[in-house]
């Protein structure tokens, strides 16, 4: 059936055109060129190129390399940056930021999540990334609530060329990589090859991480024709960090911690666990208590100029993923899970020991289109996409101290998400002298449903069918060679997610979110210096917003907010100080507020046998998660030809758990900086060596990158507790690439 899919999907997918055929370079850039925007775009973006991206390329995850980009924040589960890491952008999480590959969506169609863990290694396979902050111009897939990161594999190699990189490091960190190409073959084809391999014991007790990846194309690039085929893919096992250190244990806390043992129930052998683990605590001591998940990607890329002014492109694509993660279960009542309890004699169990799989199984599949025009003073690209979802989700008993009427793998919950997304745009660009104005007007349809029984033995039967309208305008004015003002205003509409649905609070049914965004900046760009400065608002209706809480799966909980907004100053640099000295440095200063906020504490009653919604309003009060300063800074020292040291420095200000702006739930602020050594030479036999060394918190700060919080109450007695993430002190990575 899945193969079936893919060859359909594959025939639909038509032709895709280039708009010129004088580099291959410039051929394969039409891919993505729908969805980018560029130097005469009203839209605040960044760039990174392929050389940024290897220089940092030793192993952790896509968002940390990343790190130093304007207005982003990452996250790391296991402290060090590989296994399950994230990002933010302008205070936006994962969920709300659109990402691409080649023009095609990434994005989890059901949570609208990125799982970069399940892209091991993507980074070596990837020719440069465009980060658009605030709604952006239109794209394929979820919508950008608060950035879209379109992503661009390798393009051809004119040379062939093999590569092998090997990196080692603290934690047991080690990267190995394998890279071949076969560069341009009669000036017509060419063939890419990756296998790659991550792992690491991670910062955090037991969180290890095994990851594996591949990456395979081939192109035929004819003067005017592209065939490109991608395939790629990964499997990663991780062991779960999810559930975060407590507060208590991060401050040494005696009293606190003893707290945390008697409200949580921990058995003898987890409150042993607690009292001895500090700063590196890890719930989880079951030894497979891991995410097992694989994911692989096939896309097939058609271009062909019609004349010197249309083209056209298209692509099919398929996503298939398959894993599950495996959880030891104590005491858990038989009747969580369907089953009878066990007679034994005159006594009755109610509960027992268990392990469980909780599964995802699905598809994802569908075609992109573009239809450029480019001719003297206009640019209009008419595009869109069609895409379909299917997503199994169930639980399994794969083994239990008393077996109850269930048999190996009994499926105690089964549910399937189905969802169809459609967009269509057309974008509008034309000079006017010095003057470009740019439209951008995109329909987008999403019809989803999510039906059956969830793990919590609930019948569910959710979900929306809703159409958007999603206007951009704006205009840039050249100022003169060298730099430009641009204005523009955009809107964005968004559709609930499944957990949105599933989690509300006293089951209210979550609404869409509109984002209107306005965008104002001046751009300057020079051989010895170059500045952006712009200032956004993002006004928000009905957004959704983290409470700080978490669901069962570890994913977070969401709420509408009737009126909210995020607006600040992006200041972006870089200058020449000298020949071998270069700087580069961004700030943001932000105010991220909810005009009227409402706390949901549930109380159970001194007996545990009521249940009691305690609201308090709150007015003017931060988003969660929404630093109001974020910097990042890079010194580079270049003495020599091939040898550069650079200093890294990122400062992150104080951010809430929830939205309270309750200074008790709070990360607090941290300025890390990290150090990196680099040598390029070549030798007989060796195109290029490069050895570098990478020096993670060079000043070993003690900080944390994330967390949540939660609360309950039984009468008087109230509970609160707050969870963070501790990222590791000093450490470092070693990394040895050969080219031949």
């Amino acid at each position: 059936m899945r193969a079936l899919l893919l060859s359909a999907t594959l025939l639909l997918a038509g032709f895709a055109f280039s708009q010129d055929s004088l580099k291959t370079q410039e051929l394969d850039d039409v891919i993505v060129y729908a969805t980018r925007a560029n130097e005469n775009t009203p839209t605040t973006y960044s760039e990174i190129s392929k050389d940024e991206i290897k220089n940092v390329n030793l192993g952790q995850d896509l968002p940390i390399l990343l790190n130093l980009s304007p207005s982003l924040v990452t996250t790391s589960d296991a402290g060090a940056g590989v296994g399950y890491t994230g990002l933010r952008i302008r205070g936006s999480d994962a969920t709300r930021i659109n990402v691409t590959i080649n023009g095609i969506p990434v994005n989890d169609s059901e949570s609208h999540g990125v799982f970069w863990v399940n892209m091991p290694d993507f980074a070596s396979s990837v020719d440069n990334i465009q980060i658009q902050r605030g709604v952006g111009t239109s794209t394929n897939g979820a919508a950008a609530f608060g950035a879209s990161v379109n992503l661009q594999t390798n393009v051809p190699s004119q040379d062939a060329y093999a590569e092998v990189n090997n990196s080692f490091g603290s934690f047991n960190t080690r990267k190995h990589t394998l890279m071949y190409n076969t560069g341009l073959l009669n000036n017509k084809w060419s063939f890419e090859s990756r296998l790659s391999k991550i792992a690491s014991d991670g910062y955090i007790d037991r969180a290890e991480s095994d990851l594996q990846s591949y990456f395979l194309s081939g192109g035929y690039y004819g003067d005017k024709t592209i065939v490109k085929a991608l395939a790629f893919g990964g499997h990663e096992v991780t062991y779960q960090s999810w559930w975060g250190t407590p507060q208590a244990v991060l401050e040494n806390d005696r009293d606190g911690i003893e707290e945390v043992i008697a409200n949580n129930g921990y058995t003898q052998e987890q409150a042993e666990n607690i009292r001895t683990a500090g700063r590196t605590f890890n719930y989880y001591l079951y030894d497979n208590e891991v995410d097992n998940y694989k994911q692989d990607h096939y896309q097939l890329h058609f271009s062909h100029q019609l004349n010197d002014a249309l083209t056209f492109n298209a692509a099919g694509h398929y996503t298939y993923g398959r894993g599950y993660f495996e959880q030891f279960r104590n005491d858990d009542d038989f009747s969580d899970y369907g089953l009878e309890n066990v007679e034994l004699g005159d006594t009755t169990i109610t509960s027992t020991d268990l392990i469980r799989r909780r599964w995802l199984d699905n598809d994802f599949y569908g075609t992109t289109f573009s239809l450029n025009y480019l001719k003297d003073d206009f640019d209009i690209t008419l595009g869109g996409a069609w895409n379909k979802y299917d997503g199994d989700h169930f639980g399994e008993i794969i083994w239990a101290q008393y077996a109850s009427n269930s048999d190996i793998r009994h499926r105690y919950y089964d549910n399937v998400g189905l969802k169809t997304d459609f967009n269509a745009y057309l974008k509008f660009n034309y000079q006017l002298n010095d003057l470009n104005l740019f439209a951008d007007m995109q329909v987008r349809n999403i019809d989803y449903e999510t039906v059956g029984i969830d793990s919590d033995l609930r019948a569910i039967s959710v979900g929306g069918d809703y159409t958007f309208f999603n206007p951009k305008v704006g205009a840039t004015y050249t100022l003169n060679e060298t730099s430009n003002v641009y204005a523009s205003f955009a809107v964005s509409n968004r559709e609930p997610v499944r957990n949105d649905f599933v989690d509300a609070p006293n089951g209210v049914t979550p609404k869409h979110e509109t984002l209107n965004n306005l965008e104002v900046g001046y751009r300057k760009f020079g051989q010895a210096f170059s500045i952006q400065a712009n200032y956004y608002l993002m006004d928000y209706k009905n957004q959704l917003v983290l409470t700080g809480e978490l669901n069962d799966v570890g994913s977070s909980v969401r709420q509408n907010v009737p009126n909210s907004y995020r607006t600040g100053v992006e200041l972006v640099g870089s200058y020449k100080l000298t020949d071998q000295l270069q700087w580069e440095a961004n700030v943001t200063l932000s105010k991220n507020k909810i005009k009227n906020f409402t706390e949901i504490l549930y109380n159970y009653g001194p007996g545990w046998d009521e249940f009691n919604v305690e609201e308090t309003q709150l007015k003017d009060t931060d988003i969660s998660f929404s630093p109001n300063v974020i910097g990042g800074s890079r010194l580079t020292f270049s003495p020599i030809d091939g040898f550069e040291a650079s200093l890294m420095s990122k400062y992150v200000g104080k951010q809430y758990l929830d939205n309270t702006s309750n200074d008790t739930r709070r990360i607090d602020a941290y300025f890390v900086n990290d150090f990196r050594l680099s040598y390029d030479f070549s030798m007989p036999s060796v195109k290029n060596v490069n050895i570098s060394l990478l020096v993670n918190n060079i000043l070993s700060e003690e900080y944390s990158s994330n967390g949540y919080t939660f609360g309950y109450a039984a009468g008087s007695y109230v509970v609160r507790e707050n969870y963070y993430y501790p990222q590791a002190g000093r450490n470092f990575l070693l990394a040895l690439n050969l080219r031949f």
